[in-house]
């Protein structure tokens, strides 16, 4: 990084019942972050079971009858943390976990933890700076999605939007040596809250597999592509928690562009003819008739799940919307 970190500051919150949050220490420094975690006894059988985001502990010591300590020291640009820039903080996001069996089994213990430093002063993030991350699966894909300004042209400059007016959002996918790849949004809400809780108040945008449902009450819609591996959005500002902030958390799905089906497509609904057309093909809108009812798949011969890696939760914001 090369600008200058004006204070940072450390939220964590433990999901695990019984586990002393004072057994967790997590510094956040300017470049890193150094983790020193107290295991009990039954977390000190195999140090390669703790993991931060994807890293294994730097250090293990002090093995005794009774537990050791695990330590961590990586560069916020290691184990998968995840970015989150918004007008005024950098977001660092990641989380210690405990997994005693391997995959697909869960972990037993997981702690989330977050870095919030004060954006300096006129540092401007990347053009898809507002959301981004990478993972791992058939090589790597690097996902991005941001909010930008009227012509799409850069990051937005503001986020307050008017009631009515548009909210361009753009999403993208690195293919690096990939094959080509299309880039869909499964399902966006808008959402109150930073993270989706089950009594979080909720807006649906995108919902039932890629329609844009909140185009049957408004203007929004799907924009022509300028190449597959990204999309571009026109939402239009709604009337949900006017004066607010609020959040965008969408799935990104990227997928074989010659395999488009029931559950991998993007629609937008036609308020002229009152019918659903496939963004990228509309030769096939019959693929997005299912957009008023359930969509699924009549063959679920390998094409109902995507391949491990190929999928993103990503979340902008926050943005507010107001009535002036």
């Amino acid at each position: 990084m090369n600008f200058l970190w004006q204070c940072c500051f450390l939220f964590t919150f433990a999901k695990a019942l019984g586990i002393p949050e004072d057994d967790i220490s997590v510094v956040c420094k300017e470049h890193s972050v150094q983790v020193k975690w107290k295991l009990n006894k039954s977390m000190s059988v195999n140090p390669t079971r703790l993991f931060l985001g994807s890293c294994f502990p730097s250090l293990f010591s002090n093995v005794t009858d009774d537990g050791a300590d695990a330590e961590f020291y990586y560069p916020i640009s290691e184990c998968g943390f995840k970015r989150m820039a918004t007008w005024k903080s950098l977001i660092y996001e990641n989380k210690l976990t405990y997994r005693p069996l391997p995959k697909p089994y869960p972990p037993s213990f997981t702690y989330p933890f977050r870095c919030v430093y004060d954006r300096p002063k006129g540092w401007t993030p990347s053009f898809q700076s507002l959301a981004s991350n990478i993972i791992q699966g058939h090589g790597e894909l690097a996902f991005h999605m941001a909010i930008l300004n009227h012509d799409f042209s850069g990051p937005a400059q503001s986020n307050v939007f008017p009631l009515g007016s548009f909210v361009p959002i753009w999403a993208g996918v690195d293919q690096q040596a990939h094959q080509p790849l299309v880039l869909l949004l499964e399902e966006c809400v808008a959402s109150t809250t930073l993270e989706i809780y089950p009594d979080s108040l909720t807006y649906p945008l995108i919902t039932n597999k890629g329609c844009l449902m909140d185009g049957k009450n408004s203007f929004s819609s799907f924009l022509p592509r300028y190449q597959s591996s990204s999309i571009l959005l026109h939402l239009q500002a709604f009337r949900f928690a006017v004066g607010q902030e609020v959040y965008i958390h969408c799935k990104l799905i990227v997928w074989d562009p010659d395999n488009l089906n029931e559950l991998k497509k993007a629609c937008n609904y036609n308020k002229a003819t009152g019918e659903w057309e496939l963004l990228d093909d509309p030769s096939q809108n019959a693929l997005c008739q299912c957009c008023d009812s359930t969509c699924s798949r009549h063959s679920k011969r390998g094409t109902d799940s995507v391949p491990q890696g190929l999928v993103l939760n990503s979340r902008l914001g926050p943005l507010m919307i107001t009535e002036d």
